[in-house]
């Protein structure tokens, strides 16, 4: 059996690394059509909360709406559109780390690099648990995609 037919095992890191971007990439992809589609269905979801939810009957649902609603379809627009690039660059990354790709690694450690000092920011502002673990994984996923790029790089 030649080397080429033997499976290629890939680091337990890299793979959970590849897992959490396919995740995020679906999950932004998913952000993305239901901002698109909340804009066409904007003024429907409007009148929605003026005859039912405005009633008192639902408490988060009004919630949910009255965040929704204090944003300006152009906003939506934007969120919609920035979400949906994001998701394609991060199904990107994951493919690009999934084959050991150099280029793929330079790329999440310079985006996860840069989102860091705004993570760290926003901890200061104010610390939950989400903000907490998207910091610590993110701050994980960087070291160890920059330590593996140090170590194949000699």
């Amino acid at each position: 059996m030649t080397q080429r037919n033997q499976r290629h095992k890939r680091p337990r890191g890299l793979v959970a690394i590849v897992i959490y971007k396919s995740l995020i990439a679906g999950l932004l992809a998913i952000a993305s059509v239901a901002l698109l589609l909340a804009i066409q269905n904007y003024q429907s979801i409007d009148e929605f909360a003026n005859q039912y939810v405005l009633e008192g009957k639902r408490e988060i649902i009004r919630f949910i709406l009255s965040k929704f609603l204090s944003l300006n379809p152009k906003s939506l627009q934007f969120s919609g559109i920035f979400a949906g690039v994001y998701a394609v660059v991060t199904a990107i990354e994951a493919v690009g780390l999934w084959y050991e790709k150099k280029w793929a690694s330079l790329l999440v450690i310079a985006l996860v690099g840069i989102s860091l000092p705004l993570e760290v920011w926003e901890l200061i502002k104010g610390i939950s648990p989400i903000k907490l673990i998207v910091f610590v994984v993110n701050l994980a996923i960087f070291l160890y995609l920059l330590f593996d790029f140090k170590k194949t790089k000699q």
